[in-house]
């Protein structure tokens, strides 16, 4: 039985798109087909990925993603310097700013320690944690509920213990519109842990 291959340079894109986050290889050769039946629409992406490759960089303060250094928040007279929220990624600044709750700065780490991925200190933004807490009363710990996540943020709280800093965790527990009975353990544990009065 003769069956018919990709050409090699489609192929190559469909590889190339697969190795994104959450496509597979079918949705990334229903990708590949699209942007090749929309070559408008093709180079668009294309130079829009290359002008966001080139023109976004590191806040040399926070460690954020940002097009101007420093970024518009650590440039902010409007910000609390008092209060530093530690995070792992630039999206979870994203999602914290939508809340308009927040009001301090933050510091991005660009992961979590995770010793079975070779992730120690050295690959996080740590060092430039301890060089800005000139001025600070409080780190907030806005680290996933992960094993590595926790383990990261223990690992910090012990750092900063030394500097006198309050150091404080964000609460976790049912979203708002959860079922306790579809809830797990731990998730129901942290909920009872971080409750308040009404």
């Amino acid at each position: 039985m003769n069956f018919l291959s990709y050409p090699q340079p489609l192929a190559e894109l469909i590889a190339a798109l697969s190795r994104l986050p959450g496509i597979g290889p079918k949705t990334a050769g229903r990708l590949a087909f699209w942007l090749l039946q929309q070559p408008q629409a093709a180079d668009s992406l294309a130079q829009t990925i290359t002008r966001a490759k080139n023109s976004i960089i590191e806040c040399s303060v926070c460690c954020n993603y940002t097009d101007k250094d420093p970024c518009e928040i650590c440039s902010s007279n409007m910000r609390d310097k008092s209060l530093l929220c530690v995070v792992e990624q630039p999206r979870d600044v994203v999602a914290l700013e939508k809340t308009r709750e927040f009001k301090g700065n933050y510091h991005v780490l660009h992961g979590v320690l995770s010793p079975l991925e070779g992730i120690g200190p050295e690959q996080l933004s740590i060092q430039k944690l301890l060089q800005r807490l000139d001025g600070v009363n409080e780190i907030v710990m806005a680290l996933n509920p992960t094993v590595e996540g926790e383990a990261t943020a223990l690992y910090l709280s012990r750092l900063l213990k030394p500097a006198g800093i309050k150091v404080t965790r964000i609460a976790h527990g049912l979203p708002v519109g959860g079922d306790l009975e579809y809830a797990d353990e731990v998730t129901i544990a942290r909920a009872l842990e971080g409750r308040r009065q009404l």
